[in-house]
């Protein structure tokens, strides 16, 4: 079912839409390619995919990725780090206002009445796309959650603290070394699911089925480094890559890999060598309680790498602020509204 905004018009993702949302989204200019159907959909039993595509005079013009849950609430998306619509990279201000007004219209109208949007933080962006914080301002969005991602800027990088030197030293009198894995089974089995449930009782967000599974669909993007002792893995981390951004995903220590500095070792390979030529090395989130506390320990190790912050946001939106966007809009809401008005009466005439 689609409804007409304006010039606009408004779809529910369907499997007839695979090879066009996948052809946006590997050219957006604020998309990665967790965006992609077969990334998505890996995890499509746990989520009920509300995902929408937004055309302009029957162009595909954006994509929100989302997925509806029990309470009624549409989430950009639950299952990912970020959300938020994705759009063509000649997207301008007035483009992406209507993608925001066609989309809450569609929304507000078949009942759904909140959003919850993750937005993608800016330095995974090709180019700027700084019209979603705006259109966020004029809907009055209400931000509820602000998290600290710890970025490495590589181009003005700052020098590492002195403790992570000390500790990359140590691992390499001990004749560490890094190297990619082929799989992820050595990594998962022998040093991240057991620190995770040892230390705190959880198991990663992927198991080893499927980080497997998306490892092979994206093997340009997904990728496993970890540090050896000869034979014996210490410490390791799963990388996601993209166009602009290393953003690391697992990272995991046994304690004789923590005694010999692995991790520092790890990090600090990763950040001078293996992903130098990346804009940016993204450490994640040290906050805890949806963005109100930091890890203050988390905190310190990344900054210890020169990692620095920027603001991951998620917003509350209410569908029926769509009609708050008009204004800034009514140049083209009119202009659409002329052919129609002409058509009328034509007809009329007849």
């Amino acid at each position: 079912m689609a409804t007409d905004s304006t010039t606009m018009s408004v779809q529910r993702y369907d499997a007839s839409h695979k090879a066009a949302w996948d052809a946006l989204v590997s050219t957006g200019k604020n998309s990665t390619f967790l965006f992609h159907r077969d990334y998505m959909d890996y995890h499509s039993d746990r989520f009920n995919d509300c995902s929408l595509l937004i055309f302009r005079a029957g162009k595909l013009a954006g994509l929100l990725p989302a997925n509806l849950k029990a309470d009624g609430t549409l989430v950009s998306h639950q299952g990912l780090t970020y959300g938020g619509f994705v759009v063509t990279r000649d997207a301008t201000v007035c483009d992406v206002l209507e993608c925001f007004h066609a989309a809450l219209r569609f929304l507000n109208e078949q009942g759904i009445t909140q959003l919850i949007y993750k937005r993608v933080p800016g330095f995974y962006n090709t180019l700027p796309d700084d019209e979603v914080a705006y259109a966020l301002f004029l809907i009055d969005a209400q931000l509820i959650r602000c998290d600290t991602a710890l970025v490495v800027v590589q181009s003005d990088r700052l020098p590492f603290q002195e403790r992570r030197r000390r500790s990359i030293k140590k691992a390499q009198k001990a004749n560490l070394r890094v190297a990619q894995d082929m799989t992820y089974q050595p990594y998962w089995e022998r040093v991240l699911v057991p620190r995770l449930v040892g230390r705190y009782g959880v198991k990663p967000v992927h198991s080893i089925e499927e980080i497997t599974l998306l490892g092979a669909r994206f093997p340009e993007n997904i990728k496993q480094f970890s540090v050896y002792s000869n034979d014996t893995i210490l410490a390791g981390c799963t990388i996601y890559e993209t166009a602009t951004v290393a953003h690391a995903q697992y990272i995991a220590v046994t304690d004789d890999g923590q005694a010999l500095g692995a991790l520092d070792f790890l990090f600090g390979w990763l950040i001078e060598e293996g992903y130098r030529a990346k804009r940016y090395f993204d450490f994640g989130i040290c906050n805890e309680q949806e963005g109100r506390t930091v890890n203050l320990g988390l905190l310190d190790w990344k900054e210890g790498f020169g990692g620095r912050t920027f603001a991951h946001t998620f917003h509350k939106i209410s569908t029926a602020a769509y009609t708050k966007l008009e204004s800034v809009l009514s140049h083209r809401l009119n202009s659409a509204e002329k052919p129609i008005a002409k058509l009328t009466a034509a007809i009329q005439k007849v």
